[in-house]
């Protein structure tokens, strides 16, 4: 495999069944379905936490969240704990630009990424210091205040991506035909992430009356699951909160056209190489941080290990690509740490030899292991302990630190509503997946080291109950100053 440019395309909290490519009915992503139709689309892949700041450290590094502390939206990557593939790619001298969204601490440290254009990163380097409190946690309903005003309007998001598509456009015109081959291009979008809210021209492609409800949305029907129920009470919605029907198909509505405008801008990037004369000489992988439960389950966000919120969408494209492929090998975002190395040529250094991932160009082209499994777990706001998740071809295993485990057969149940793990006959299973989660970490002892980073850090900040009087302070992080306001 010959080295290539490397066009990185990221959305945050596209949840991976929202996309034409994957067989849905309704939300129109034309472009992205095209590119799928030009490349290989992976159809089990993860996010190794699915959460913006630690999935985008995993993603950055290609280590797990908690081989490096990035547990949570107020522990950001900086650069320290594992050397980025954008440090392995500098130090090969291929050049590497970002423009978009970055969600590391700032724009100083050395993450590897020196020439970062209109970056985002938490807010005011520090990032959701609240979403640390995990002991007798308060209770927040914003995601239900989204769901209220979900609708056809402005935001600073979409002024945000509209100028990140822009700026894509103009570095692939003007700087890229003057760059030595290969480079790379990371251009990372905010939406589909909340506030619900679409250009008008895009809600417009959607009559209410045909978007889909969600996957056991009504309180009846909600898992019954302890630490599922725990993380909705603390941070989505009970019953008495539920929203009524009409208010669900508004807030999917919205998402669907968030989608079809971020497929929009993609659809204009991609155009922008096509007409600088690059895409035969370029790679493309589009991906997303993490999903977005939209409602099923009774949940709104991310932060849980149904597929809604830790599959993403992953399409690689691009020269020696088969066309049109599909593949259901498990994958996760830290595979695309070897994968961009090897799509440029740039090396793996020895202290890269221990990193979990694998590159995924192999198995666009059909050369799969026959027995893989992805990790993702989570430490974040909400939840009472940590999660800890293991897919393979057919099998999910979700082990939570003090609660009982899940297990989905997710070739016969793909909406995850039965839960096996109770099952006699079930018990070997769930035990051989909890060794495989332990040759990979000591789940009680990780919720502890994940915990107590938390405390150090609200003890830093003036302790938890001045955190906790202080309120949350963001619901969504800002984009940068110039597009907060039309």
């Amino acid at each position: 495999m010959e080295p290539a440019n490397l066009l990185v395309l990221m959305s945050d909290e596209h949840n991976a069944r929202m996309l034409g490519a994957a067989g849905h009915p309704l939300v129109q992503t034309p472009n992205l379905d095209a590119l799928a139709a030009a490349g290989t689309r992976f159809s089990a892949a993860y996010c190794n936490s699915p959460i913006c700041v630690p999935s985008r450290a995993s993603v950055a590094s290609g280590r797990y969240v908690h081989q490096i502390g990035a547990w949570d939206n107020a522990a950001p990557y900086v650069g320290q704990a594992a050397a980025s593939w954008g440090h392995r790619l500098t130090a090969h001298g291929v050049p590497v630009t970002t423009i978009g969204k970055l969600h590391y601490r700032n724009a100083s440290d050395d993450t590897g990424f020196p020439d970062q254009r209109i970056p985002m990163h938490v807010m005011h380097g520090v990032g959701d210091v609240f979403g640390c409190i995990r002991a007798n946690t308060p209770v927040t309903r914003y995601q239900l205040d989204h769901v209220d005003q979900a609708g056809a309007g402005d935001s600073e998001y979409i002024r945000y991506d509209t100028a990140i598509a822009a700026a894509a456009a103009r570095w692939l015109h003007t700087e890229a035909p003057q760059l030595p081959s290969p480079w790379c291009l990371f251009v990372s979008f905010t939406l589909p992430h909340f506030p619900l809210t679409a250009p008008e021209r895009h809600v417009r492609r959607y009559r209410l009356d045909d978007v889909d409800l969600p996957i056991a949305w009504t309180p009846d029907q909600w898992p019954a699951h302890p630490h599922v129920a725990e993380f909705r009470r603390l941070r989505v919605q009970e019953a008495a909160d539920a929203r009524a029907e009409d208010a669900v198909r508004r807030a999917r509505r919205a998402y669907y056209a968030m989608c079809s405008f971020v497929d929009e801008l993609i659809g204009g990037v991609l155009g922008a190489l096509e007409t600088a004369g690059l895409s035969n000489a370029t790679r493309v992988v589009y991906t997303s941080d993490h999903g977005e439960t939209l409602g099923d389950y009774g949940l709104w966000g991310k932060s849980v290990m149904y597929d809604s919120a830790a599959a993403v969408p992953l399409i690689l494209a691009g020269p020696d690509t088969p066309q049109g492929r599909v593949s259901d090998c498990p994958v996760s975002l830290v595979d695309l740490f070897p994968t961009i190395l090897r799509a440029t040529g740039t090396p793996a250094s020895a202290e890269d030899a221990d990193a979990p991932g694998a590159e995924l160009w192999s198995m666009a082209a059909g050369r799969e292991p026959a027995d893989r499994t992805v990790f993702s777990e989570y430490h974040a706001t909400g939840a009472p302990s940590g999660a800890f998740m293991l897919r393979d071809r057919r099998w999910k295993y979700v082990h939570y630190a003090g609660f009982p485990p899940q297990l989905f057969d997710l070739r016969a149940d793909p909406s995850e509503l039965t839960d096996l793990a109770p099952r006699p006959e079930q018990r070997q299973r769930c035990q051989a997946f909890e060794r495989r989660l332990r040759a990979i970490c000591d789940p009680r002892a990780v919720d502890a080291a994940a915990k107590a980073d938390q405390q150090r850090r609200l003890e830093a900040n003036g302790g938890a109950a001045a955190v906790r009087a202080a309120g949350p302070q963001i619901n969504f992080t800002r984009a940068p100053e110039q597009f907060r306001s039309a």
